[in-house]
């Protein structure tokens, strides 16, 4: 086994907790499904939003919504860089894994595509 990071984003719609919950949700749900993951691969979880994000802490839907309370989480907000792609939340997955490095699956969800434009599409 190696210790692998992921990385993942999505914009969220609006700055409500039900819009910012199902953008975690998705994208947590997505990131673990494409890398064929499990709860007990994961290390720990980094999440960051821009700051317009503001209405809840991403990390508790991890925990609410999925019922998953065993994996370290924390949560920051973004930069504000001029120019910057605003609305959203992106995420650090630290895993356990026996995939080559390789062939993670970094996940770029809805407007937030076009941060990777390399990989948006793979």
């Amino acid at each position: 086994m190696g210790i692998v990071a992921i990385r993942g984003a999505i914009t969220v719609d609006e700055n409500t907790q039900e819009a910012i919950k199902n953008a975690t949700v998705e994208l947590f749900q997505e990131v673990m499904s494409q890398n064929k993951l499990q709860t007990e691969d994961v290390l720990y979880i980094n999440f960051s939003a821009t700051k317009d994000i503001t209405k809840v802490y991403p990390a508790k839907f991890i925990r609410t919504e999925l019922g998953i309370s065993t994996i370290p989480m924390m949560c920051y907000q973004e930069m504000g860089v001029e120019g910057s792609l605003q609305m959203c939340l992106r995420l650090l997955i630290v895993v356990n894994t026996i995939n080559d490095k390789y062939k993670v699956k970094h996940v770029y969800l809805k407007g937030a595509k076009v941060l990777r434009p390399d990989i948006a599409n793979s």
